[in-house]
C-alpha cells in the first residue's frame, strides 16, 4: 500500500513539473510568464497572502523514465497523461539557500504542495476568466452605449429630416395653392376682358355698321345717278358706265390726305385704345350710378346708343370718361346734367332731338376735361355756348345751324377739327371774325351747305379745307391770304368756271399741295395754279384743252393728275401742255374722253408709274408714242390701260411697251369695232 502512495505521488510530482519541462524549449514564454507572476506578486519566495514562499522541489528520473528531454516532452503532455502514465521520478526538494541541507519531504508535503499549485492555477485561470469576462462586459456596454448614442443621435436626425420635410412640403403646397389662385385669377380676369372687349367689338361693328349704311343712304341721295370712280395710288376701280353719263361722276382721288382722327370710328379706336392701356383704371361693376335700362358700362365708357332715352339719364359715375347717347330722342341737356359725371372727355350725343333752346347755356361749361363733342344729327340752330375751352373736336353737321356769331367759338383755341357739314350756312350769316378765336384749327368741314364764295375770315392755322358740294361760283384774290399753311382744299362739286377764280387767288402759296375742283364747270385747265401743287383733280368737268406751259412753274412739280371723264381731244394737247411736269409726273388719267392719238409728251415723262388712256378714240399706238426708244435709264411704267378704243393689237410694233415693266401690266381688251 506504502509503495503505491510512494508512485502517486512522484506521479503528481511529474505532472506537476511537466511544464518546466516544456519550457526548456520555450525559455521566452517562461520568462514572460515569470515577469507576469512576479507582477502579480507572486513567487516562490511569498504567497498571495503574505505566507512563506513554498520549497522547490527538484524531480529526478528513475531508472524507468528516459534521459532524452524530447522523448520525455512527448511523453508529458497534460496532467491526464501524467496521472494515467506510472512515474519513476524521485522528489528532491530544493532548499532557497544552498548552504540549507536538503531535508526529504513527505508524502503529505508533498501532496499538499501538489495541491497548493493546482489550486493557486485554478485561482489564476478563474482570475483570467474574470477578467475577460470584465473586459468583454465593458467592450460590451461600450458598444452598447455608443449604440444607443447612435441610436439616439440618428433617431434626432430623422425627426429633424421629417419636421424639415413637412416644412417643405407645406411651403411646397402653400406656394402651389398661391400659384393656382394667382392663375385662376388671371384667367377669370383674362376672360372677363376678352367678353368686354368682344362686346365692345360688336357694338362699334354694329355702329359702324349703321353708319355705313346711313353714308351710303345720304352719298346715293347726293350722287342720284352719278357714277362714281375712285383712284388709290396705283389701284384702279372703275365701275362699267357708259361714256355719255359719265360727267356726273363723283371722283375721289386717294393722293389727298384726309386729316387724322377725322372719322370718329378711328377716334373711338384711338380713346378705346389709351383707356386699354391704363393699368389702373377700375372696373364699375356693382354700383351703375343711376344708369338706366339699355345701356352698358365697360371700364370708363358708358353706351346707351338706341336705348328709347327722351331725357338725359341722371349719372353719378365721377370716374367716366367716355359717354355715347346716340340715337335717342333727347331734346334737352339740363344745367347739372354733368355734374354726377364731371371727367367726361367724350360725349356723342349724334341723331337726337337736341335744339338750341334745350341745351342749357352752361350745360358744358363745367366740364374741364372734355376732348370731342359729337352733335350731329340733331335740331341745332346755333353752336352751343360756353362751351369748355379743352375741347379739340366739335362735330355738328347735319343740323339746322343758320348762323356763326363773333362770340360761337369764343375761348376755344385748342380746337382743331371742326365740322359743320349738311347745314344752311352761307357766307352771310357767318360773321368775319367767328374763326378768330380759333387759333389752332386745322381741319374745317363745310361741306352740303350754301356758299357761293369761300367765307372770309378762315384761320391762319388752317391745313385742310373742304367745301364739297355747295354753291360756289369764284375764288376772290383774298380769300386765302391769311391761310399761308394750307395744304389740302377741296371744291369738289361747285359751280366754279377757270375764269372766276382770281389769278393770285392761292399763286404764292408755298404749301398748298392738293386741289379737288373735280365736278364744276371748268372748260380749261386752269392757270396760276399754286407752284407747290403736287395733287390736282379735275375729274368731271367740260374741259377740252390743256394750255401749254399751263405746270411749268410748278416746284418740284406735279406728280398727279386726274382728268378723267372730261372732253379732250386731238387738239386740246398742245406739245408745251405737260411742260414742267416731265420728271415729276408719276399717275396720270385720261380716261373717258376724245383722244384720238396718243398726247404728245408721255413719252418724255421719266417718272411715268400709271397711264390711263382707255375709254377714247385712239386707233393707233406709234412706236415713240408713249415709251422714248433713246431712255436708257431704268424702266418706270408699271401699268398701262388702253382698252375701249379702236386699237387692233396685231397693228401694235413690239417696240411700243418696250418701257413698260411687264407685258402683263398694259390692257388692251376689250376694243371697240367700226
Amino acid at each position: 500500500m506504502r509503495w503505491w502512495l510512494v508512485v502517486a505521488s512522484l506521479w503528481l510530482l511529474v505532472v506537476l513539473n511537466t511544464p518546466d519541462t516544456q519550457a526548456r524549449g520555450r525559455p521566452r514564454n517562461h520568462d514572460g510568464r515569470r515577469e507576469k507572476r512576479k507582477r502579480d506578486g507572486q513567487g516562490h519566495g511569498q504567497g498571495r497572502e503574505g505566507r512563506s514562499r513554498p520549497l522547490k522541489i527538484r524531480l529526478v528520473p528513475g531508472p524507468n523514465i528516459s534521459v532524452n528531454p524530447a522523448e520525455n516532452q512527448r511523453n508529458v503532455g497534460s496532467y491526464r497523461t501524467l496521472r494515467e502514465q506510472p512515474s519513476s521520478y524521485n522528489v528532491i526538494p530544493v532548499p532557497n539557500d544552498p548552504s540549507e541541507a536538503i531535508t526529504p519531504l513527505t508524502q503529505e508535503e508533498i501532496q499538499r504542495i501538489l495541491w497548493r499549485e493546482e489550486e493557486e492555477h485554478r485561482e489564476e485561470e478563474e482570475r483570467l476568466r474574470k477578467k475577460d469576462e470584465a473586459r468583454r462586459k465593458r467592450r460590451k456596454q461600450r458598444k452598447e452605449q455608443e449604440e444607443m448614442q447612435r441610436r439616439i443621435v440618428e433617431k434626432k436626425r430623422r425627426e429633424e429630416e421629417e419636421a424639415l420635410r413637412l416644412q417643405i412640403e407645406k411651403e411646397e403646397e402653400e406656394w402651389r395653392r398661391k400659384i393656382e389662385e394667382e392663375e385662376e385669377r388671371r384667367q377669370q380676369e383674362e376672360e372677363r376682358m376678352r367678353e368686354e372687349e368682344e362686346e365692345r367689338r360688336q357694338k362699334e361693328r354694329e355702329a359702324r355698321e349703321k353708319e355705313r349704311e346711313l353714308e351710303k343712304e345720304q352719298e346715293q341721295q347726293e350722287k342720284e345717278e352719278e357714277e362714281e370712280v375712285w383712284l388709290r395710288g396705283d389701284v384702279f376701280q372703275m365701275l362699267p358706265k357708259e361714256p355719255e353719263v359719265a360727267e356726273k361722276t363723283d371722283f375721289q382721288p386717294a393722293p389727298i390726305p384726309t386729316p387724322p382722327a377725322a372719322s370718329e370710328e378711328e377716334l373711338r379706336e384711338v380713346d378705346i385704345g389709351v383707356e386699354e392701356e391704363e393699368e389702373d383704371e377700375e372696373v364699375i361693376e356693382g354700383n351703375r350710378g343711376g344708369l338706366p335700362p339699355g345701356c352698358d358700362i365697360s371700364d370708363v365708357i358708358v353706351t346707351c346708343e338706341n336705348a328709347k332715352l327722351t331725357h338725359f339719364p341722371p349719372l353719378s359715375i365721377p370716374e367716366l370718361k367716355s359717354l355715347s347717347l346716340e340715337g335717342n330722342s333727347i331734346s334737352s341737356i339740363p344745367a347739372g346734367a354733368f355734374n354726377g359725371i364731371p371727367n367726361l372727355e367724350w360725349i356723342n350725343l349724334k341723331k337726337n332731338k337736341l335744339t338750341s333752346a334745350g341745351i342749357d347755356a352752361k350745360a358744358f361749361k363745367d366740364l374741364k376735361m372734355l376732348r370731342r363733342l359729337y352733335l350731329d344729327g340733331n335740331l341745332l340752330e346755333t353752336v352751343p355756348s360756353d362751351l369748355p375751352p379743352t375741347l379739340q373736336e366739335l362735330k355738328i353737321s347735319e343740323n339746322n345751324l343758320r348762323r356763326i356769331d363773333e362770340n360761337s367759338f369764343r375761348d376755344l383755341s385748342s380746337l382743331v377739327i371742326l365740322e359743320m357739314e349738311g347745314n344752311v350756312l352761307s357766307e352771310g350769316n357767318i360773321d368775319p371774325l367767328a374763326f378768330a378765336p380759333l387759333t389752332q384749327l386745322s381741319y374745317l368741314r363745310l361741306g352740303r351747305n350754301h356758299f357761293r364764295t369761300v367765307p372770309q375770315g378762315l384761320p391762319k392755322s388752317l391745313l385742310e379745307l373742304y367745301l364739297e358740294n355747295n354753291v360756289i361760283e369764284e375764288i376772290s384774290e383774298t380769300v386765302f391770304n391769311r391761310t399761308s399753311n394750307l395744304n389740302v382744299v377741296s371744291l369738289r362739286h361747285n359751280k366754279l368756271d377757270e375764269t372766276r377764280i382770281a389769278p393770285l387767288a392761292w399763286f404764292n402759296h408755298r404749301n398748298l399741295e392738293s386741289i379737288d375742283l373735280s365736278h364744276n364747270e371748268l372748260y380749261l385747265v386752269p392757270s396760276f395754279l399754286p407752284k407747290s401743287l403736287v395733287h390736282l383733280v379735275l375729274v368731271g368737268n367740260n374741259i377740252e384743252r390743256i394750255p401749254g406751259y399751263v405746270f411749268a412753274h410748278m416746284d418740284p412739280g406735279l406728280e398727279y393728275l386726274y382728268l378723267s371723264y372730261n372732253k379732250l381731244d386731238g387738239e386740246g394737247i398742245e406739245p408745251e401742255s405737260f411742260f414742267g411736269a416731265y420728271h415729276s409726273m408719276v399717275e396720270m388719267c385720261l380716261d373717258h374722253n376724245q383722244l384720238v392719238n396718243v398726247p404728245a409728251g408721255i413719252n418724255e415723262m421719266t417718272n411715268l408709274h400709271f397711264l390711263r388712256l382707255d375709254h377714247n378714240k385712239i386707233r393707233s399706238i406709234p412706236d415713240e408714242g408713249i415709251c422714248d426708244p433713246d431712255h436708257s435709264g431704268e424702266h418706270t411704267l408699271v401699268a398701262l390701260r388702253l382698252e375701249n378704243n379702236y386699237i387692233n393689237p396685231r397693228e401694235i410694233s413690239p417696240t411700243a411697251f418696250s418701257c413698260v415693266r411687264s407685258s402683263s401690266s398694259v390692257v388692251l381688251k376689250p376694243q371697240k369695232t367700226k
